[in-house]
């Protein structure tokens, strides 16, 4: 019986010591080397298993409990991939919903939390001062390393993910989804200023984007600021006032239509929160023949600071192009100071001041070279504002696109034309302009005077071209489409400085020879 006791009290004695000595758990009783080397297996476990280290060498409890989260979180990422493979407009619109974005964005500060607090545990099981003295620093610092790489990209991801969600919050609104029309969304673009020196805000840039809800095919419809004789259909607002069309002279350009509305007929769009917005739509569903669904209307210094944001863009410009100085004074027809500069010829990286003048310039050359230019931005912008580009300066973007003016899309349909706008990527966008060149000539008076049954020839002709034939491959015929005419230079020894000579002493019949071709252009 004693012996039996005795026996017993050894096997517990002996349990104890291998207990003791086990180095995870009981790192006092090992060597220096050992302790190192499970100080990082432990940081190790955490950070690629967070949870298994509490297990091994601490809180049990704790540590199961972590392993949950951890599987459970892995489940959902491998489901969020999933998503983002096999239905990326839903996954879009988790990201954009004002309420499941916000869920994500706390989701992620928790885990942020959590994971750090369990690497702050983890460094009580480390026991630093069993460490060697000189191990300690390198063993804090791959900690701190640790939690920047993992909870601090975590909490930056819930922070990018605010700015966003803020972003959309404040450029698109809330309302109702619409459907296509034919098979398309038709979207007005509209750029201009709406600076103190004028008087109400007249669009100079008017572009119609439609664009195939199926395949992303997009056409572009580019419409003079001059235009006139605007049609509006019958059940338009607009048909009381203006039955033959907005045809009253001279006076009724097309963009003064926005004003004109604005400021005397802003009943005629109850309940609208931009009557002359709406007007313009009205006025561009009449031009083409078709139903404009949505507006962007785009202030020009947001355009500068988006492209900024975006680093750039890229085009091959076809000819020197002025950026205009301010008006002299008293000059009747108005006549301008000698150019601030230029933008010289040949493939090159504009950025927002340049690419703004780039798009806006008209001096020496006629309204239909702007137009052109002015779509060989829009399409080099939608060729790299490209997934990689939208991650790498997300923030910078955000901001600028806070500059937008208004829209009327509505958030809650943010996800479907993200998703379509993808599908855009990648594929030529055919254009065509509701003028010369492709109407007439400028001498021919075709925006005064416009042909409204061969515009809508045309249109539909357009959307025609743009579909795949049957093996998805587009037809041959690319006529229309951005960048196939050839970028061209100016004649050789053309500089900058006889350019601007030329312009100190008015020779503008010399300059409208030189810059004939600036609006030859292409996205590089």
């Amino acid at each position: 019986m004693i012996t039996g006791t005795r026996i017993s009290d050894a096997g517990s004695t002996g349990s104890t010591i291998a207990g003791l000595t086990d180095p995870v758990r009981h790192p006092q009783t090992a060597s220096p080397e050992v302790r190192t080397k499970r100080a990082f297996v432990l940081l190790a476990m955490t950070l690629v298993l967070p949870g298994s280290a509490q297990v091994v060498a601490g809180d049990r409890r704790l540590g199961r409990r972590a392993l949950r989260t951890t599987f459970a979180c892995w489940a959902l990422l491998l489901l969020g991939l999933v998503l983002a493979l096999t239905n990326r407009t839903l996954a879009v619109g988790v990201v954009t919903h004002r309420w499941w974005s916000l869920a994500l964005i706390v989701a992620l500060l928790g885990i942020a939390l959590a994971w750090a607090l369990l690497f702050v545990n983890t460094l009580r099981l480390i026991r630093m001062p069993l460490l060697d003295r000189g191990v300690r620093p390198l063993v804090a610092g791959t900690l701190a390393l640790l939690m920047v790489l993992t909870s601090g990209s975590l909490a930056y991801g819930a922070y990018v993910l605010g700015v966003g969600r803020s972003t959309v919050g404040s450029i698109f609104q809330s309302g109702p989804a619409f459907d296509p029309v034919d098979g398309r969304y038709n979207f007005l673009l509209m750029g201009g200023d709406a600076g103190e020196d004028r008087t109400g805000r007249r669009p100079d840039s008017i572009s119609v984007i439609s664009v195939d809800a199926e395949t992303g095919a997009t056409v572009t419809f580019s419409i003079p600021r001059n235009f006139q004789n605007a049609q509006f259909s019958e059940d338009s607002p607009l048909w009381e006032p203006y039955p033959d069309g907005y045809n009253c002279g001279d006076p009724c350009i097309i963009n003064s239509l926005y004003t004109d509305v604005a400021q005397n007929y802003p009943d005629l769009y109850p309940g609208a929160a931009d009557p002359g917005a709406e007007a313009m739509m009205d006025a561009a569903s009449g031009v083409l023949g078709i139903e404009v669904q949505s507006y962007l209307l785009v202030d020009m210094d947001g355009f500068e600071q988006l492209v900024d944001a975006m680093g750039g863009i890229r085009i091959d410009a076809g000819g020197w192009v002025p950026i205009t100085a301010g008006e002299i004074p008293g000059s009747f027809p108005i006549r301008h100071y000698p150019p601030d500069g230029w933008i010289k010829p040949g493939v090159q990286t504009l950025d927002g001041y340049h690419a703004l003048w780039y798009a806006r310039s008209r001096e020496f050359v006629t309204d239909y070279d702007r137009i052109a230019r002015q779509q060989c931005v829009q399409q080099a912008m939608i060729a790299q504002l490209d997934p990689a580009t939208v991650l790498t300066r997300f923030q910078s973007i955000a901001a600028a696109g806070t500059q937008i003016v208004e829209t009327d899309i509505p958030q809650d349909q943010l996800a479907s034309f993200v998703d379509l706008g993808l599908k855009a990527q990648g594929q030529e966008t055919r254009r065509l302009t509701i003028g010369p060149p492709d109407f007439g000539t400028p001498a021919e008076n075709f925006v005064t005077y416009p042909d409204f049954d061969l515009i809508h020839e045309r249109v539909q002709g357009m959307f025609a071209a743009a579909e795949p034939a049957a093996d998805g491959v587009l037809p041959l015929d690319r006529a229309g489409l951005v960048g196939t005419v050839p970028a061209q230079t100016t004649g050789d020894g053309v500089t900058e400085e006889y350019l601007q000579e030329l312009a100190t002493i008015g020779d503008d019949a010399t300059l409208g020879d030189l810059l004939a071709n600036n609006g030859q252009c292409s996205p590089a």
